[in-house]
C-alpha cells in the first residue's frame, strides 16, 4: 500500500502581482525540498500549448510528499504559515485565491497485503 500524498496548490494572484507570488513560492523550494518525507516540491507557472486548452489558476505547486505525517509537518512550519498569513489570507496579500488539494494513487478497494 502506497502512504504517499499528492498536492496540488493553485494560486491565483491579485492583478499585476503574478511575478512577486512566483517568486515568493519559489522562495519556498529550497527548504521544502531539505524536509523529511518531501519527494517533490516545485513551483510552476501556467504557459499557453495548443494541445492543453484547459482553464487553470496560473501558478501551481506540484507536491509529493511520502506520508500524510510528512505532509502535515511541511503545513506546520513557521515559514509555510507565515506564507498563507501573509500572502493569502491578509487583506494587503498578494494572493487572490488559493486551492489547495491533496490526492491518494490508492483506489477505495485496494486489497493492500500486510507485512
Amino acid at each position: 500500500m502506497s502512504s504517499k500524498l499528492y498536492c496540488t496548490a493553485n494560486f491565483k494572484p491579485k492583478p499585476g502581482r503574478e511575478e512577486a507570488v512566483f517568486k515568493a513560492l519559489q522562495a519556498l523550494e529550497p527548504n521544502a525540498h531539505r524536509e523529511d518525507g518531501c519527494i517533490q516540491y516545485t513551483v510552476t507557472r501556467h504557459i499557453d500549448h495548443p494541445n492543453a486548452q484547459g482553464a487553470s489558476y496560473p501558478i501551481v505547486f506540484h507536491e509529493i510528499w511520502a506520508s500524510r505525517e510528512a505532509f502535515e509537518a511541511h503545513c506546520n512550519r513557521r515559514e509555510i504559515q507565515a506564507f498563507f498569513a501573509s500572502q493569502v489570507e491578509a487583506d494587503d496579500g498578494d494572493v487572490e485565491h488559493a486551492n489547495v488539494c491533496v490526492y491518494t494513487d490508492e483506489p477505495h478497494d485496494y486489497d493492500a497485503s500486510e507485512l
